[in-house]
């Protein structure tokens, strides 16, 4: 079945132009054309549930490209998914760790109420 990529923009919910980027950066394959337009199959809604799933995971394009390198179908995401999990929830959680160390120094600042600004470093807030 040949879907064209208003179609499959429409029905993934995304712009025609975030079809034509996941296309040029590899993390769909590229499309049949008929005349001028692009075309694709049914398997391109498979392809881009994974990329919306990885995109709200934090993954980068990049990260995203690799995880989606030769699925099909019939292969198994499994380690691959757990690999990058992994890695990636290491990341999560460093800036986990830094957000709170911000919201920490933000608190503090809040109730600063030091004269001057070179009174409130002294003071550390």
């Amino acid at each position: 079945m040949a879907i064209r990529i208003g179609e499959v923009a429409r029905r993934a919910g995304l712009a025609t132009s975030a079809i034509r980027f996941y296309e040029r950066e590899g993390l769909i394959p590229k499309a049949d054309r008929r005349g001028n337009a692009r075309v694709y199959g049914d398997d391109v809604f498979d392809r881009l549930a994974l990329i919306e799933l990885a995109k709200s995971a934090g993954f980068t394009v990049a990260e995203t490209r690799h995880l989606l390198r030769g699925v099909s179908r019939r292969s198994p995401p499994g380690p691959r998914w757990r690999r990058l999990a992994e890695k990636k929830l290491d990341e999560v959680e460093a800036r986990i760790a830094e957000a709170r160390r911000m919201r920490a120094v933000l608190k503090a600042v809040m109730t600063c109420e030091c004269p001057t600004f070179e009174d409130c470093t002294r003071a550390g807030c």
